[in-house]
């Protein structure tokens, strides 16, 4: 909606209200009498209208005094409506009685040391037609002196037929107890609800102003609501109505700070301090309480409020907002309510020589300016957290591109980092075959080319280093090219080879393999490092050991994969501890063969025992590599 717009929205909900509030002109049928006589008396029934201490006053009255005696004269037309006669009372606030021709019609409950009473609802009182003549009626009322504020209160009175008083009556039931009460729960239910959002969320501190608002304003109405009360309650009654009421004040100047950006510490502490002031002095102010706190402290509140207009018209002319101004608006109405209010409740010159009609019917506006107020605060919020969800929307809308943009980004850079993985494992393991081929049949035919050079090869020799050197590359091609884990395949064609060369060279092979059907997680280069291991320790045997026998066996212990070559040989004639490191010098023809295997169960961070296999006699060649290397 468009400032301008907001601004006849706002004209136009003034005027109802102003056609709400006031009780409307009188009508040619019924009687508003101008003039009374009052006697300052404290008897039950109507004093003699004979007497000389009666005084002539203007209506509505106000007297200093705890009890009042008023006499009213009135018409009562012939005709047959005169049985629906009724006077309006739009408030009583101290109670008393009503007589008409010296006949009790009405009693209203009045203060007394054990009761006491506030009535601001108005009251309808139907006039019996036993008591009324046609002509001059005498009415009598005897009025209390309100609680708090010493003094009776005549307010002005209005007599006719029930159809023309029972609008009025509706309308002032309607502002001074219907919105009272629906204040009074909806600022309950609204108070918790908010407050129980910002405990979830602390930062959002508008929001727990606005729950303490609600609660406080709530608690203040209920001054409207609530018209007899014990006289032991009173004294706590009035002063939860007066901390109730500075405690709103004070957390609407807060409200308006922080929603300006303009909230300071040492401002909010004063606030504070000067809001507590009054119920202490309530408390310790004994029966001039009401006019300590009620009058002076109440009055200091109210440049509290002319500063809360400032800063929210400062910060709506800042802003350009439409919140801002929605609350500056809101915020002016209700300081202008409240200092009507203050006029009206002291019985102000002022407000009687600006507005002497409308100050006779001392209605209270402050409950209906706050009502406004808080209702623009609900309203500022509620924009405010929309505006909050859209932006979160927004956020996880362009959040989500975003992600969906890295994830790209990211699978691209896996996908880099993947082929250069590959790149670097295809390089890896060209290095690793190219390094096996010159270790084993690199070096073996490099040796073999120069024992040929020599003329150290003869026609047997050359067969035996060509076969050989084919064992290497056989034996290389099938552990390399074998799957991972598939060691059992590569060690079974390693057995099927030397089984028969072994027994060729008159040594019979015993072979003990003991591994679990599971797949054994053997990389292919370690596996071809520990073949190597057991060819040496086979190769060792048949030429230095003459044995007879070989005992092979190869087992899985936990989790470690366990060779063992063993002999009846002659023996090395030597111990070697593990990784190879000799105990005794080593012979010279083992020493080439031991340091072949200590370099390969290096690389396979394995240990390696070599030792006797039995008392003096035989070799056994133990491996013992982790399974996780």
């Amino acid at each position: 909606m468009k400032p301008g717009r907001w601004a006849c929205f706002s004209e136009a909900l003034l005027l109802a209200c102003a056609a709400l509030l006031w009780p409307g002109g009188a009508f040619a049928v019924t009687q508003e009498p101008a003039r009374a006589a009052v006697l300052l008396n404290d008897a039950s029934r109507p004093p003699p209208d004979g007497d000389a201490r009666w005084s002539p006053v203007s209506v509505p009255d106000a007297q200093d005094g705890s009890l009042a005696w008023y006499k009213v004269e009135f018409q009562v037309p012939a005709g047959p409506d005169t049985d629906s006669m009724m006077l309006y009372l739009p408030y009583f606030y101290g109670g008393g009685s009503i007589w008409v021709n010296r006949q009790l019609v009405a009693r209203v409950p009045e203060n007394s040391s054990t009761l006491r009473v506030h009535w601001e609802r108005p009251l309808l009182i139907p006039l019996p037609m036993s008591t009324l003549h046609a002509g001059t009626n005498m009415l009598h009322l005897r009025v209390g002196a309100a609680q708090g504020n010493s003094g009776t209160h005549l307010p002005q009175l209005v007599l006719g037929p029930q159809s023309e008083l029972q609008p009025q009556f509706d309308r002032r039931l309607f502002v001074v107890r219907t919105v009272p009460l629906v204040t009074v729960v909806a600022g309950s239910v609204m108070g918790l609800f908010v407050i129980g959002i910002w405990l979830g969320r602390r930062e959002e501190v508008l929001y727990g102003m606005f729950g303490a608002a609600a609660l406080l304003w709530a608690v203040r109405t209920t001054t409207f609501v609530v018209d007899v009360l014990p006289a032991a309650l009173w004294p706590l009654w009035r002063l939860l109505y007066h901390a109730s009421t500075g405690g709103f004040i004070i957390v609407m100047a807060l409200f308006a700070l922080q929603l300006a950006g303009w909230n300071r510490r040492p401002v909010a502490i004063g606030l504070g301090i000067y809001g507590l002031l009054g119920p202490m002095l309530y408390a310790v102010s004994g029966d001039q309480a009401e006019e300590v706190v009620g009058r002076w402290w109440v009055l200091g509140l109210i440049p509290v409020g002319l500063s809360i207009a400032v800063v929210t018209f400062a910060s709506a002319w800042r802003q350009r907002a439409l919140g801002t101004s929605l609350i500056a608006a809101a915020v002016a109405l209700a300081v202008l309510s409240g200092v009507h209010d203050y006029l009206v409740a002291w019985d102000s010159p002022l407000l009687s020589a600006l507005a002497p009609g409308w100050a006779t019917h001392r209605l209270f506006l402050l409950h209906h300016g706050a009502n406004l107020l808080l209702v623009a605060m609900g309203v500022v919020l509620t924009m405010r957290f929309v505006r909050l969800l859209h932006a979160v929307e927004e956020a996880n809308r362009t959040l989500e591109a975003r992600v969906q943009v890295r994830e790209r980004e990211i699978a691209a850079s896996y996908a880099r980092i993947a082929a250069l993985q590959q790149d670097r494992a295809t390089f890896d393991e060209r290095q690793r075959i190219m390094q096996d081929l010159h270790d084993g049949l690199g070096a073996q035919l490099f040796t073999s080319l120069l024992r040929a050079e020599r003329g150290a090869l003869d026609a047997d020799a050359t067969a035996a280093a060509l076969r050989g050197a084919i064992d290497e590359m056989r034996m290389a091609i099938e552990a390399l090219a074998s799957a991972e884990g598939d060691f059992r395949t590569a060690f079974g064609n390693f057995r099927f080879r030397w089984d028969q060369r072994l027994r060729d060279a008159g040594v019979a092979p015993h072979w003990d393999v003991d591994l679990p059907d599971a797949v054994l997680p053997v990389a292919p280069h370690d596996g071809l490092q520990l073949l190597r291991v057991a060819q040496e320790a086979l190769t060792n045997i048949l030429k230095h050991a003459h044995a007879h026998h070989v005992h092979i066996r190869l087992q899985r212990l936990r989790d470690e994969l366990v060779l063992e070559v063993s002999d009846d040989g002659v023996g090395l004639g030597v111990s070697h501890s593990e990784a190879g490191v000799p105990i005794q010098g080593a012979t010279a023809g083992s020493g080439r063969g031991v340091a072949n295997m200590r370099a390969r169960a290096q690389r396979l961070h394995a240990r390696l025992f070599i030792g006797a296999a039995h008392a003096g006699s035989g070799t056994r060649v133990t491996l013992q590599m982790p399974m996780a290397s």
